[in-house]
């Protein structure tokens, strides 16, 4: 039987962190504009710099991703869906989508765009993923908390997608609503202050009792394999360039 190798997408922040990924080897790689990305803090892409990004990547044959992955406000919607206009016209392979409003306006206004659901749509069960589909997603980024029984057991027509390395969240599948609590920025807005990651005190001893070590599936990869996942995912846009050459060669 051949063996279906899954895709390498590969995160990047930069025109510097693009061509170490092309460089390194990746498969695809999934990048941000200066607004409706996760990781706004990135220093991300203006408009021209994502049309170049793309155009190089192809030249590679590498697939680009646009992470669009926030939470739409009403006033922002004419702006979002010009932003993705733009990206379907420059041919970007899709784009990540968390909002469930902003997957509908793109199925009614730009059908042909091709969209990947984000991990934070927590699409953990079979009921999700039939949902899903309808709509018409063309690949699930699957909770980081799911077991390989649960992904094994899943039934779709659907791409899976799986974060192999890279930061936990403390929260399921970045679903955290302590850091607009503590810290008045929203994760679900692009701007979470990572509270997870503080110190605290505990029976008078100070300790990062909320921070996960990372997420390293190496050693694993067979094991992915053999659950015919379509990509695994390497998180960290906001990681150095030194991390990314590292972690996509190896």
């Amino acid at each position: 039987m051949k063996i279906k190798l899954p895709e390498l997408l590969a995160p990047v922040a930069s025109m510097d962190h693009l061509k170490i990924a092309i460089n390194a080897g990746a498969s695809s790689i999934y990048l941000s504009g200066k607004k409706y990305g996760a990781r706004k803090f990135a220093e991300n892409f203006t408009l021209e710099e994502i049309e170049k990004a793309t155009s190089i990547a192809h030249l590679h044959n590498v697939k680009v991703y646009v992470t669009v992955n926030t939470l739409i406000k009403e006033d922002e919607i004419e702006d979002v869906l010009n932003y993705l206009s733009f990206l379907y016209r420059i041919g970007v392979d899709a784009v990540l989508v968390q909002d469930l409003g902003l997957l509908e306006l793109i199925n009614r206004y730009i059908p042909n765009l091709k969209v990947h659901a984000s991990t934070q749509m927590t699409l953990e069960n079979q009921l999700k993923l039939d949902y899903i589909e309808k709509k018409g997603v063309k690949r699930v980024v699957l909770p980081r908390e799911m077991t390989k029984e649960e992904i094994a057991n899943l039934n779709t027509k659907m791409e899976l997608e799986i974060f192999a390395h890279g930061a936990l969240c403390y929260s399921y599948s970045g679903q955290c609503l302590m850091s607009s609590f503590k810290g008045g920025r929203s994760g679900n807005r692009g701007s979470c202050a990572q509270p997870c990651r503080q110190k605290y005190r505990i029976n008078k001893k100070e300790d990062y009792y909320l921070s996960p070590k990372d997420l390293s599936l190496f050693d694993c990869l067979e094991e992915i394999v053999n659950l015919d996942i379509d990509c695994i995912k390497i998180e960290g846009r906001m990681r150095n360039k030194e991390y990314l050459a590292i972690v996509v060669h190896n």
